[in-house]
């Protein structure tokens, strides 16, 4: 598997998504589904997926989402938005007793204080390495804002494809205050920004 030693995308983080994965596809429809791509059928297997290291993760990372795309077209979006939201929970239960801590505060809080330390809290668990990922204020709206992206890792300029992070911010939110959020990714690296950016609407929040 050919590797940029650059990108990365933390252990648990990918564990995740290949339980969510295999739990949403089946493995028989996901080895047909990376099979139509070329790519080897055991390459989101979790045995297989368990010795990777951050820089190969992040290669299957953005391989198996491009295959989806692929195979489902513009289908592929539901699914990989679907999967962020499913995977936040998971990356609950196996946060640190720290992150558990932090987010035992976070809802504790008034509501209308929770959403920003819950994006900070989504950024602290996402980040390979520190700065990689960072959450900005905008008037009443927040940014978040991924230099990383493992996702478009290779991928060709075509429009934003971040999914399961804007699913991953969505259900953060959700979790944090009850209520939906409009959350739109502004800009992408698979189309030529220096960044992935999120734009959260919390001005706006549905109710």
């Amino acid at each position: 598997m050919k590797t940029d030693l650059k990108a990365g995308i933390p252990a648990r983080v990918f564990r995740q998504f290949v339980d969510v994965l295999n739990a949403e596809m089946g493995a028989e429809m996901l080895a047909t589904v990376l099979e139509t791509s070329h790519l080897p059928a055991d390459l989101a297997n979790p045995q297989t997926a368990s010795r990777y290291n951050s820089a190969t993760a992040a290669q299957a990372y953005a391989e198996i989402q491009s295959a989806m795309r692929q195979y489902y077209g513009r289908g592929a979006r539901g699914t990989l938005h679907r999967m962020g939201r499913l995977m936040w929970g998971k990356l609950l239960e196996t946060a640190s007793v720290p992150e558990k801590a932090q987010a035992q505060i976070i809802r504790s809080l008034p509501l209308s204080m929770r959403a920003k330390p819950a994006l900070e809290l989504l950024a602290h668990i996402l980040r390979q390495r520190p700065g990689e990922i960072t959450l900005h204020t905008l008037d009443l709206d927040l940014m978040l804002v991924d230099r990383a992206s493992p996702a478009t890792l290779g991928q060709p300029a075509q429009p934003p494809l971040c999914h399961i992070t804007l699913g991953l911010i969505q259900e953060t939110l959700f979790w944090a205050t009850g209520r939906e959020h409009d959350v739109e990714e502004t800009a992408c690296r698979a189309n030529g920004s220096d960044d992935c950016e999120f734009k959260i609407h919390t001005s706006q929040i549905k109710k």
